[in-house]
């Protein structure tokens, strides 16, 4: 088409009109030929570009099958909902039939299909047998049992069984945040502040820093002599009144004590002579309360302890006629099983109360206290009192009875012979306690 004249040309040219074209020719330039494609160069684009697919798409799924199996071998629950497990333990299982499995990884769901003949990883079947073996289901039961077919699947196919026998069972281990197995409580009830029984082999319960110095305990028993009062009564008084050393006096002030005891009136009524001393009824208990104690263990172990002298405190209870002992109590006293601690409370009550009937050591108890808890009776560390003074336990539980009086007697003891438990009806606060089943005795356990 030929081209329109300029606005110059028609300016300089006259007589042309705005619609005359331009009558020169244009000048044809020669067509250039489109360059050759080259095909290879294509190709080798294509095929690196596909490549580069095909080894993303490994690494996503190889990533993804490792966190996923991660999060399945920290899963609480213990379940497994991989398709992949089920497929390689019936693989293994039965290695001639087609094995199939889906794979769940991050929403993308592919199936693989081979046979047992073309199985070149059998590390990774190991592996992952391994994994179903050590993860439990969710019913207890180990890898020999039905796992069942991941969720989301179309066409649930049946579980299948692994090979019995062939895992052994991964130890259980405690969750965390629950509480471990504790020892159980005391063997008599279960109230608040209840003692915990370790059942072993208890030391002495006098150490040899709370045992009287030899030469002590010669001085204090020449003085009480001397002022003919009871040494019992003047070693209860210095205990009373904190005096706890080995040696808890000097001779001159074993002397003055001793002495000034026989003059309140000591010599008939300690009692009485304490309340005189100090002016205080609950000092006089506690000193009478020790005095029958240290009576009743003697005088060797106070100073050479309790384990030392346990032959001649079996003795003298299978022959202290104020013990009264049913024949299967006798024979465990006999067969040194009773702890020294019941014998010297079981001289201790003879020595307050003048009668004792006891009622059950060992023999003649039953071996539970509570379903799955065994009797502090069975390690001959308790006791049980049916009677005091000739009055019985039974009926006489009452406020100011004989009952409350062996109670706050006991309660009164040294800290090392403290006992545990002091069940009855009543509870007078310390390791005393009531329960309904005591209507008829005192429990004393340690």
């Amino acid at each position: 088409m030929p081209r329109r004249n300029s606005l110059t040309r028609r300016l300089l040219l006259f007589g042309r009109g705005w619609d005359e074209w331009d009558r020169t020719p244009l000048k044809q330039q020669p067509e250039q030929a489109a360059p050759k494609q080259k095909s290879g160069r294509r190709f080798a684009t294509t095929l690196s570009f596909c490549a580069l697919f095909f080894a993303g798409l490994a690494l996503s799924a190889g990533a993804g099958n490792s966190v996923r199996g991660l999060l399945q071998s920290s899963s609480p629950d213990g379940t497994s909902s991989s398709s992949l497990e089920t497929t390689m333990t019936a693989a293994d299982a039965l290695p001639t039939q087609h094995v199939q499995g889906v794979v769940h990884a991050a929403g993308l769901k592919s199936a693989v299909h081979a046979t047992a003949a073309q199985v070149q990883a059998p590390q990774q079947l190991h592996a992952v047998h391994a994994a179903s073996a050590v993860r439990p289901t969710a019913s207890g039961a180990s890898a020999t049992g039905k796992t069942q077919h991941a969720r989301g699947t179309a066409g649930a196919r049946p579980a299948a069984r692994g090979v019995a026998g062939r895992q052994a069972k991964k130890p259980s281990r405690a969750k965390p945040g629950r509480p471990e197995k504790t020892q159980p409580l005391d063997a008599e009830g279960t109230l608040p502040g209840a003692t915990v029984w370790l059942y072993q082999a208890a030391p002495d319960p006098t150490p040899p820093a709370a045992r009287l110095r030899l030469t002590f305990a010669r001085q204090l028993v020449a003085q009480s002599r001397a002022a003919h009062v009871d040494w019992a009564l003047v070693l209860a008084v210095l205990r009373a009144k904190g005096q706890n050393g080995r040696a808890p006096a000097s001779v001159a002030q074993l002397h003055s004590l001793s002495f000034k005891l026989a003059s309140v009136g000591g010599r008939a009524n300690g009692w009485a002579a304490a309340l005189a001393y100090s002016s205080q009824a609950p000092f006089a208990d506690r000193v009478v309360a020790l005095r029958h104690y240290y009576r009743a263990v003697g005088m060797p172990s106070l100073v050479y302890g309790l384990l030392s002298q346990k032959r001649d405190l079996e003795d003298r209870v299978l022959h202290d006629s104020r013990l009264s002992i049913y024949p299967g109590g006798r024979n465990d006293v006999a067969t040194h099983k009773v702890d020294v601690r019941v014998l010297a409370v079981m001289l201790y009550l003879a020595d307050t109360y003048h009668s004792v009937i006891v009622s059950c050591l060992i023999s003649g108890h039953h071996l539970y206290a509570r379903p799955g808890v065994i009797s502090a009776h069975i390690y001959g560390r308790a006791v049980d009192i049916a009677a005091l003074n000739g009055q019985s336990i039974y009926g006489h539980q009452q406020p100011g009875g004989v009952t409350e009086q062996a109670v706050r007697s006991l309660l009164l003891l040294p800290p090392e012979m403290l006992p545990a438990q002091i069940i009855s009806l009543l509870g007078l606060g310390g390791p005393s306690f009531p329960l309904a089943n005591h209507y008829d005795h005192i429990h004393i356990g340690y």
